[in-house]
């Protein structure tokens, strides 16, 4: 058997990707398959926080049946590469649900990647994104959602919003939608920002110390990406890994 070729920048998934670190590992570990059967109702998620100067690759190939749903949580924080890849199959009335958070700073390369395809009618699907990145991190989300000719009335979005916490920061975000049905609603939106000057000058008039104003500011901006993990010591888990990983940045 031929061995895999190295991935290169040509390849649009990988184009803002830790090339280097890629090759170290490769190749990477098979795909973690996910098959909700029609009806079903699956809960998953993910931390990654791989050692510092790792490199962690998590693949994950889902396929929703009919009347399905299945709700996936990622937190994305650790290792020299951090990239989690999502291929999504919905059949009809299905849902996939994507809540993610990328925390990075130092030098890491941290990604989240999707391809979500609407195979059949009146399904629906939602990610939403945050990152917050320091020292000269990256953190990319590159998703697409794809929409067959037959999937009419398909409802799907993207929500991406990154925080710069230094200039030599780099934050990528390319939602993308093919659409060959005439009857969808689907939208994305993106933005890339900056801490609130005015709102950490009125915390520190209060006599809030700066790490402590700019966590608070952090925390509030990553709120609600977790809220809905059904399981209590998971959801506990998640939100305790990323303030501190958050308290380690500022």
């Amino acid at each position: 058997m031929n061995a895999l070729a190295l991935p290169t920048r040509r390849d649009e998934a990988w184009r803002y990707s830790d090339l280097d670190a890629v090759a170290a590992i490769w190749p990477t570990p098979a795909p973690t398959r996910i098959d909700v059967g029609a009806g079903g109702n699956a809960r998953h998620h993910l931390l990654q926080d791989a050692s510092d100067g790792a490199a962690a690759v998590h693949d994950y190939v889902i396929t929703i049946g009919d009347g399905a749903r299945c709700d996936f949580h990622v937190l994305n924080i650790g290792g020299k590469l951090g990239r989690v890849t999502f291929t999504v199959t919905l059949g009809s009335n299905a849902h996939f649900g994507l809540n993610g958070a990328i925390i990075g700073g130092g030098d890491q390369t941290l990604e989240i990647i999707t391809s979500v395809t609407h195979a059949q009618p009146d399904s629906t699907s939602g990610q939403t994104i945050r990152s917050i990145l320091g020292g000269r991190a990256t953190g990319s989300y590159l998703g697409s959602i794809n929409v067959a000719r037959d999937a009419q009335r398909t409802d799907a979005f993207q929500s991406v919003k990154a925080m710069l916490l230094d200039r030599t920061a780099t934050a990528n975000a390319k939602p993308e939608l093919e659409i060959f049905a005439d009857d969808v609603k689907c939208a994305h939106g993106a933005t890339v920002g900056e801490l609130d000057k005015a709102a950490l000058f009125y915390m520190a008039s209060r006599g809030m110390d700066p790490a402590t104003a700019k966590t608070l500011l952090l925390r509030s901006f990553v709120a609600g990406v977790f809220d809905d993990v059904a399981d209590a010591v998971v959801r506990q888990a998640l939100e305790a890994a990323a303030i501190a990983k958050l308290e380690a940045l500022v």
